[in-house]
């Protein structure tokens, strides 16, 4: 078996620092190939996620690490002691993408050759594909079907009198990739069991790696829903393991702050209790270098060292009580999100820019639908919130009071962490900011209500004040407070200092 990875680098733009290793604010280019490698000789971390969703890829990222790096790759094989692992564009929705699936996918057999050169035979640099917005199984098949045939097939084409591709360009390795789904909705991760045992079935792998979104989900169906979501999906992947017999290894997307998943270099002990079962957990930016990097390390060496514990299986009466708390929540916290749109959109296109990357407009698939409105990514829809004063962790917590008590001791028991991700979020509420935000974007006052009823909720229920006591949280929310007075006042340079320093603060941008 195949050594798995435990921590994968991403190239997620959520930190508010920028590493000094970089020539600008703007992670980009080049840059991106040498914080490929700091993340593997530095860091320590098993493999790097390589991005070609959304950006101008690098498709000549291997010839670049051998040619720049070859002592550190010549002891340490990519492919089998670390990995990189390629995130496509899904071009089944986006649609202006779609050639450069087919450019990535063409690629791997270059990464293959240039393997065979620098290492000797029988090395394989890239073989994993990750596939984002999965919603069904035919999607990993298409993939896997479409570099079978349309990519390592083609060597058998022939061009004319007898002489095929292969005579022309030499043979094509490898041949098949492994694809791993990226399941990001909410009805995609309840049938989860569907489109992992489809895609087993058609394709037959020895093993899969299942990647679980943590930060979409939270933006569209609130935190407490992400995380149940999570849960419920680790349980399906560790029932299937054992039904269809072979190794399952989840990863899950997360992110520093406790709306992404609260993996951060101070608190990932209690994230791999909170996600047990999960194989390999995401480093996103914000981990890597809103931190010392000696703080870094650390926590990235424990994380790999980690004893991966079972996830709780759950029966089918809890899946049913999962649904049902779900189904409370989100009907609270979606329109809450969609009245507050204007505002989110606003101040997401002042937050300060980390990498590279394509406008997030429907053209390009980057726009997330929640309900009726158009929202940013995740990073900017958390910043922003933040920024404007109001976590989007406590929206919708005071749908709780309609839990029954069955549902009540269900998620004491099956979200540990809950109490702390509210409290440590509750530090960066403004609820002063709450008549400035009602008059600039024109807020219905039910909303501001609604609002102020989860803030209640948060300090009868569970006790948590909001706002904080401490030095740091006092000052975001004085920030927070300028912050909206400069948007009345339209003065966008000083809005612009303000939410990078709020940043600074939280250790991420979203």
């Amino acid at each position: 078996m195949r050594k798995i990875p435990k921590t994968m680098s991403t190239q997620h733009p959520d930190n508010a620092k920028t590493p000094e290793w970089t020539k600008s604010e703007v992670i980009e280019g080049d840059d991106e190939v040498i914080e490929a490698y700091y993340a593997y000789l530095d860091l320590g971390i098993h493999e790097v996620m390589w991005d070609a969703e959304g950006k101008d890829v690098d498709t000549h990222v291997v010839r670049k690490l051998f040619s720049t790096y070859s002592d550190y790759f010549k002891k340490n094989i990519l492919g089998e002691d670390i990995f990189l692992t390629y995130r496509l564009p899904n071009p089944r929705i986006e649609g202006a993408e779609r050639k450069v699936f087919a450019e990535t996918m063409e690629s791997i057999p270059i990464a293959y050759d240039l393997a065979e050169k620098f290492y000797g035979q029988g090395k394989v640099p890239v073989f994993e594909v990750i596939l984002p917005f999965t919603t069904d199984y035919q999607e990993l098949v298409s993939v896997a079907k479409y570099y079978e045939k349309a990519v390592a097939g083609e060597e058998e084409i022939e061009l004319f009198d007898g002489i095929q591709v292969k005579d022309l360009v030499g043979e094509i390795y490898p041949k098949k990739v492994e694809v791993i789904p990226l399941i990001e909705d909410k009805d995609s991760l309840l049938k989860i069991r569907e489109i992992v045992t489809g895609y087993y079935k058609a394709i037959k792998p020895s093993y899969m790696r299942v990647f679980i979104a943590r930060s979409d989900p939270a933006m569209n169906y609130g935190m407490l829903t992400a995380v149940l979501l999570a849960k419920f999906a680790l349980s399906t992947l560790y029932k299937l393991r054992d039904e269809l017999g072979i190794g399952i290894f989840p990863i899950i997307g997360v992110g520093s702050l406790p709306f992404r998943g609260h993996l951060s270099p101070l608190n990932y002990e209690k994230a791999m209790e909170e996600y047990k079962g999960v194989y390999t957990f995401t480093l996103q930016s914000a981990f890597k270098y809103d931190y010392d990097e000696r703080t870094v390390k650390e926590a990235t060496k424990r994380i790999n060292e980690n004893k991966v514990q079972e996830p709780r299986e759950y029966t089918e009466n809890e899946e049913n009580i999962i649904r049902n708390i779900i189904n409370k929540y989100v009907i609270a916290y979606q329109p809450i999100i969609e009245a507050l749109a204007p505002a989110i959109n606003f101040i997401a296109l002042n937050l300060p820019k980390r990498r590279a990357r394509k406008l997030h407009i429907s053209l390009f698939g980057y726009a997330r639908s929640t309900g009726k409105v158009t929202l940013p990514r995740a990073i900017s829809f958390v910043g922003a919130m933040y920024s404007l004063g109001i976590p989007p962790e406590i929206i919708g917590i005071s749908s709780l009071s309609d839990l029954k008590n069955e549902e009540w001791d269900f998620l004491n028991e099956n979200y540990r962490g809950l109490r702390f991700d509210l409290q440590q979020s509750a530090k960066f509420i403004n609820a002063d900011g709450l008549e400035i935000i009602k008059e600039i974007w024109n807020i219905d006052e039910g909303i501001i209500k609604n609002i102020k009823s989860d803030i209640d909720f948060l300090e009868s229920q569970f006790n948590i004040k909001a706002g904080g006591n401490d030095y740091e949280s006092k000052k975001h929310n004085l920030l927070s407070s300028l912050a909206l007075l400069a948007c009345k006042e339209k003065k966008m340079d000083e809005l612009k200092d303000y939410l990078k320093e709020m940043a600074l603060i939280r250790r991420s941008i979203g």
